[in-house]
């Protein structure tokens, strides 16, 4: 049992803003794997796909992290914040909705088997 927390951050961008929004957020990636406490921060987008569902939100950053005290820390990072404040609450900003989840895996017996 760990204390990791598994983010998926979705963001569905304006109109026409689908390139430049990816390319905005592909630019917080590096850093993000310097910070303290940080297993993943990958930027992806939705596929087609037979067995998937596409859905508004075609952008997603999978994150990991060590514990919750990182992923607290990161939020609170300026570069974070100021992109928040810019592309998601600013109405010149490129992002129409944004949906922020986090996991943990805290409770699962990893050796007890899934399926019996």
């Amino acid at each position: 049992m760990t204390s990791r927390v598994y983010v998926l951050a979705q963001f569905k961008p304006k109109d026409g803003k689908e390139a430049e929004l990816f390319e905005v957020l592909k630019a917080l990636e590096p850093d993000a794997y310097r910070e303290e406490g940080c297993i993943q921060y990958m930027l992806t987008r939705q596929i087609d796909h037979p067995s998937a569902i596409r859905n508004d939100y075609p952008i997603v950053f999978n994150e990991i992290w060590e514990d919750a005290d990182c992923w607290s820390a990161h939020g609170r990072r300026k570069q974070i914040q100021h992109f928040f404040e810019t592309q998601v609450k600013a109405e010149t900003g490129l992002v129409a909705d944004a949906i922020v989840t986090a996991y943990t895996d805290e409770g699962h017996d990893f050796d007890a088997p899934i399926f019996e």
